[in-house]
């Protein structure tokens, strides 16, 4: 378990609309601009190696984009330089946070103070969904991904942790930029299960949500 004392209280913030990192999960990055090479750079010198997932929005006075109140923050675990200078990193979810300001500096790159404080959860053993019905998800999911034309390995995918299963859904399906932030809000396993499936069932049904599952 990470401590919350062992957690900085600024860290670097990478905004990136439809991203979605989750605790105790992998999110795979591109980088390649130049102010994220730095932030790059700059994370793997701490001991932490994090850099903090979240959200943009657009200010209504225009004047830049705004940071969603909730990120994660994850562990650099993984990364490779490809020939031209780009990298490819895999980031792995540490915890949840809640932006408190952001940190002006003289890095080209976006920084926050933020709290870990509420998010204790995150950083334990992995999350169970007791009223989980795997049969009844798996029959849901398997009507989405023919809707949408999607093929994956479902050997494997019934053979994941029930944690493993649901958080990697919500990072890998493709929902608008507020589904995915209500995903990383919500405070359980089973609440994310919830907020997974009614999105699937919204998108089956052309949005009319009919026949939800909880």
């Amino acid at each position: 378990m990470t401590m919350t004392q062992d957690l900085p209280e600024v860290i670097p913030v990478f905004p990136l609309t439809g991203a979605l990192l989750l605790p105790r999960s992998r999110l795979p990055l591109h980088i390649f601009e130049p102010r994220y090479l730095s932030m790059l750079d700059d994370a793997l010198k701490t001991p932490e190696r994090l850099i903090g997932m979240v959200q943009p929005y657009d200010r209504p006075s225009g004047d830049g984009d705004g940071l969603m109140t909730i990120g994660c923050a994850g562990r650099i675990t993984q990364f490779s330089e490809t020939e031209d200078g780009r990298y490819m990193i895999t980031l792995t979810g540490i915890s949840r946070f809640r932006v408190l300001d952001e940190v002006d500096g003289f890095t080209p790159y976006r920084r926050a103070r933020v709290s870990w404080d509420g998010f204790e959860r995150d950083r334990g053993p992995v999350d169970h969904d007791p009223s989980f019905d795997r049969s009844r998800f798996m029959a849901l999911l398997s009507r989405f991904f023919s809707a949408k034309g999607l093929n994956t390995d479902w050997d494997t995918l019934k053979e994941a942790e029930d944690e493993l299963l649901i958080n990697s859904l919500s990072i890998l399906l493709e929902f608008e930029p507020e589904d995915k932030q209500a995903l990383l809000e919500a405070p359980s396993l089973s609440t994310r299960r919830e907020t997974l499936v009614t999105l699937i069932e919204f998108t089956l049904h052309g949005g009319d949500g009919e026949d939800l599952i909880q």
